[in-house]
């Protein structure tokens, strides 16, 4: 029970603070952080992210992704918080700081972890004649370990070839990364390790045991690992070829299809030929006929050229003498002959050692470089805990300078919706029709990308950005959250500043389109309206354009045939487009004279009403359609698209989509002269007002009876 009561004495009280309309934990102390481990994952806002693409050191992202898949999951995030918080006091408050310093009295010198890293600690400072240092940083850290990564050991077990001083030793390390390939050293070189020692070893053993056993009945052949070698090459295929020439005499018929069919021979004339062409040495090694000897020069199948000279040197030669070609009974006795070696020679280890000529096997199990390697991988992993404090030091400090950042826009999007500072995945600002975008997200391919970002309902612009006096290219996808989108197409420049303070030039290559603010939802309705009569507009005057007349040709040209003569005038046509006109102009005027009476018909206070309902009507709908996706804006598309994995619905509202993108104004206590030289002229509104307000007196005259009885009064 005193446990129990201990382990929930020590439960952290949780705080979450509300932003993107749901609830995010605030990790503002030590103690939250380590006990991050024992908060229910479903309250995370995000369950994993990708190493690469985000504004995080990639050597921390890399430390931390343990199983080096590219991703940082969840549970690694708690092991790294934990790991960092067992060797530091206080509960880790100095993991808040976000600071790439830190003081040697906050190591935990009291578990075995900690007194290792402490005395690291002071051993880095030593190395860099700072002994008396109270506070370590990632500078002396990074200084120290570039030497010990460039030093002949470096305590990972792992000896490359370069640092070896003994050429036949190095040799024999350079044949082992050649067949069993390299273990990488932690200074990126390929080397050897105990593993890969033992395994080549072993392997070497059982080839100079097969080696031994080679046959010993006397022969003329003078190199039976080699004629071995060359008979395995090419002995299945001579045995083909026999019993293709044995199934020609049983049936003259077979003859044909035995050479392979004339389409076969067709589909290789097509392209220039060689001797290594493919399928060609699928091929009879020769032509086949019914008691035919093997050419062993001309008459031969080119692709098997070089490996029948071999077996003539090595193999018939030695037992048969000079020979131009092999018969069915030269053959039986070879292999007869050859039978104790054709055994020996099937019975050959397998694996990528055998590879080595036997001679060089022995020569190195003889030289005892087993011994002097593991020597040396001894020699080096006998630095093993110094490297590996030295490490813990590293990591320690980028867990003071970065974990933080991490777990706020990770377990929660904090740095993103209280933008004291700007997120991981924030990757600069775009300048663009006047205004600053503030959430730019890099991606590798915008089509893929936007397939799932469009489901944010975020008016998204893809850009392609090209560094200045450079070739370095990148893509990003910014979130237009303000104003409107008039002057937003494919092809408009801007510029875009990175997090280090670069500036590249940005081109919109793709565009997905949704509402950005309810002001740009008002007046939507009547730019349509307007677009589609200047459309209208457009298309009639297009209509009714006279065709320009063709210049006249030269005279040395010959004549052109005579075209048809153009149609008469139609006045009749003509006449019904201009009453269709007239109608139509008709009846506007009726129906504007209709809504005009309508409203003058009306108390005079009841007239802004009217107005105002119309417009509502008018533009009400698309507003509210625009609010309500407005207020369904969601960051997590975004970032799902990139490998994220986000845990909840990350709302941007129009409040913050507002703040995300700044429109431009000028600075407060700015002068302002509104004096243009090249002004248009001025129209004369004062006119259109007092005309309209006379014209408003007379119909109020009108309808109320004035007008009537001061007509009457005029005598007559």
């Amino acid at each position: 029970m005193t446990g129990q009561a201990t382990d929930q004495h020590l439960e952290p009280h949780w705080k979450f603070f509300r932003a993107g309309g749901f609830d995010q934990v605030r990790l503002d102390t030590g103690h939250a952080m380590a006990s991050l481990g024992t908060l229910d994952q479903k309250l995370w806002a995000a369950l994993s992210c990708p190493t690469r693409g985000i504004e995080l050191d990639p050597r921390t992202l890399d430390l931390i992704d343990t199983d080096k898949d590219g991703r940082i999951r969840a549970g690694e995030v708690v092991a790294v918080v934990e790991w960092a918080a067992r060797l530091l006091k206080h509960h880790a408050d100095i993991l808040l700081k976000r600071q790439d310093a830190l003081p040697l009295d906050l190591i935990d010198d009291g578990t075995d972890d900690g007194k290792a890293v402490l005395a690291a600690a002071r051993r880095i400072l030593a190395k860099n004649g700072r002994p008396d240092a109270d506070t370590i940083t990632l500078a002396d850290v990074s200084g120290v370990e570039e030497v010990f990564a460039a030093n002949d050991f470096n305590g990972d077990g792992i000896v490359p070839a370069e640092i070896v001083d003994d050429p036949a030793l190095r040799s024999v390390i350079e044949d082992i990364i050649a067949c069993l390939g390299g273990d990488t050293d932690r200074s990126g070189l390929p080397g050897v390790s105990n593993e890969s020692v033992a395994a080549f070893f072993d392997a070497a053993g059982r080839v100079a045991a097969w080696a031994a056993d080679a046959p010993t009945d006397p022969t003329p052949i003078a190199d039976i690992s080699v004629a071995g070698e060359a008979l395995a090459a090419v002995a299945p295929k001579i045995d083909d070829w026999f019993t293709r020439c044995a199934l020609a005499a049983f049936d003259p018929r077979a003859a044909g299809p035995l050479n392979r069919a004339e389409e076969d021979w067709v589909a290789l004339t097509h392209h220039l030929l060689s001797p290594d062409e493919e399928g060609l040495a699928e091929f009879p090694l020769a032509a086949v006929a019914a008691g035919a000897a093997l050419p062993l020069g001309m008459g031969l199948n080119p692709a098997w050229g070089r490996a029948i000279e071999r077996l003539k040197a090595k193999v018939v030669v030695p037992l048969l003498g000079e020979r131009d070609a092999l018969t069915r009974e030269d053959w039986a006795e070879i292999k007869r002959h050859v039978a104790p070696l054709t055994a020996w020679w099937a019975a050959k280890p397998k694996g990528p050692v055998a590879g080595l000529a036997p001679a060089r096997i022995q020569a190195i199990l003889d030289s005892g470089a087993r011994a002097s390697i593991e020597a040396l991988i001894a020699q080096d992993l006998a630095l093993a805990a110094e490297a590996e404090a030295i490490a813990s030091v590293d990591k320690l400090l980028r867990c003071c300078r970065d974990l933080s950042v991490l777990l706020n826009n990770f377990v929660a999007f904090r740095d993103f919706y209280t933008r004291k500072h700007k997120a991981v995945f924030q990757a600069g600002t775009l300048f663009i029709d006047g205004r600053s975008c503030e959430l730019c997200v890099r991606v590798e391919d915008p089509d893929k990308h936007a397939a799932i970002a469009t489901l944010s309902g975020i008016f998204l612009i893809y850009c392609r950005c090209v560094r200045r006096n450079g070739d370095e290219k990148i893509h990003i996808v910014a979130a237009v959250t303000a104003g409107d989108s008039d002057q937003l197409m494919v092809g408009r420049n801007g510029v875009f500043y990175d997090r280090q303070g670069g500036d590249w030039d940005a081109t919109i290559v793709r565009i997905v389109e949704h509402s950005i603010s309810i002001s740009q939802a008002f007046w939507a309705p009547y730019k349509r309206a307007g677009k589609m009569i200047a459309q209208q507009a457009e298309k009639m005057a297009s209509a009714r354009a006279l065709p320009l007349p063709e210049p006249a040709k030269p005279a040395a040209l010959p004549a052109a045939p005579a075209k048809a003569a153009a149609p008469p005038f139609d006045a009749g046509r003509f006449a019904g487009i201009f009453a269709a006109l007239g109608l139509a102009v008709g009846a506007i005027g009726t129906a504007v004279a209709s809504v005009v009476t309508g409203l003058l018909a009306l108390p005079w206070w009841q007239i802004p009403l009217a107005l105002a309902g119309a417009v509502l009507m008018i533009s009400g709908p698309s507003m509210l359609i625009a609010s309500f996706k407005l207020h369904q804006r969601n960051l997590g598309p975004i970032l799902d698209a990139n490998g994220w994995a986000v845990n909840t619905h990350a709302r941007i509202n129009v409040p913050f989509g507002t703040a995300l993108t700044q429109q431009a104004c000028l600075p407060e206590g700015a002068a302002r002269s509104l004096k243009d030289p090249y002004a248009e002229k001025e129209t004369p509104w004062p006119l259109y007002i007092g005309t309209a307000m006379a014209v408003g007196l007379l119909a109020a005259l009108w309808k109320l009876g004035l007008l009537a009885k001061l007509w009457a009064m005029i005598p007559k």
